[in-house]
């Protein structure tokens, strides 16, 4: 967005100075915006196209400005009505989505959440961002969003680090549970799990990274302590997408995946 509006400016033959005296502003609030040192608001785009002789441009570059807010979005704004909510806004990218490819290597992924295991986790996320408490209602939304892997035309690639399997995020009987939930859902023909072992003969060519979805071509979701990154840009993109074929080969599947998931169980007793 920055290189956008230096352009508009440029081609309009203006300095940043005789800019910001036309739209009535500080000095340097041009070249910060220009470096991207200072994100500019809809007031503040809606005038640099005005002053620029560009007002055919406001529209595009508005769209813009809503596509770089919602691509950081803080966690207390996202879950300051509830977890609940949360959970069903999701529902209809999940509907339109057809390929899935999710990474995780912290928790088990969402769709594939026992609601025990699911009630322990949304109540640590509750307790850690001070969000209302509506966990019994999100864990029924989460369990119901799961629907899809057994509805409608959606195929699933589940890549997960063999540590998940022991995290405990919850206590002994529901992590058992968890683990043989696991178990059966592997086997539906639209689910492919794979499983990183802790070791194996070479080493490792990716680094472990914190959990992302990938949705079709269209989007990334990027979870972090305090926010949800969604990327669209076409280049990073690109490299999400060479991030879970590299995982997806280093994972094994089929009866060496149930190996681990049962070993884990094992370790429970």
């Amino acid at each position: 967005m920055a290189d956008r509006l230096r352009e508009l400016r440029v081609d309009a033959r203006l300095s940043a100075k005789s800019l910001a005296a036309a739209a009535g502003w500080e000095r340097t609030k041009v070249s910060k915006i220009e470096h991207a040192a200072r994100a500019p608001n809809a007031q503040d785009i809606r005038t640099w196209c005005e002053v620029c002789g560009a007002p055919e441009q406001t529209e595009d570059l508005l769209a813009s400005l809503r596509a770089v807010e919602g691509a950081y979005v803080e966690w207390r704004r996202l879950q300051r009505t509830g977890l609940r909510q949360l959970q069903e806004s999701r529902m209809p990218l999940f509907e339109r989505t057809r390929l899935f490819r999710i990474y995780c290597s912290q928790v088990v992924p969402g769709l594939l959440q026992t609601p025990e295991y699911a009630r322990a986790l949304l109540a640590a996320i509750a307790a850690q961002h001070g969000t209302p408490d509506d966990v019994a209602e999100a864990v029924s939304a989460r369990v119901a969003r799961a629907k899809v892997l057994r509805e409608g035309d959606h195929r699933f690639a589940f890549v997960m680090e063999e540590s998940v399997l022991y995290y405990r995020m919850a206590d002994p009987e529901t992590m058992a549970g968890q683990l043989g939930h696991l178990l059966t859902v592997m086997s539906l023909p639209s689910v492919a799990l794979g499983v990183i072992p802790f070791s194996s003969p070479e080493a490792r060519p990716m680094w472990t990274l914190g959990n992302f979805s990938v949705y079709d071509t269209e989007q990334v979701r990027v979870e972090l302590l305090t926010a949800a990154v969604t990327v669209t840009a076409p280049g990073e993109l690109a490299e999400y997408f060479r991030a879970f074929e590299t995982y997806a080969h280093m994972a094994v599947y089929g009866a060496e995946a149930r190996a681990l998931i049962t070993r884990a169980v094992d370790a429970l007793r």
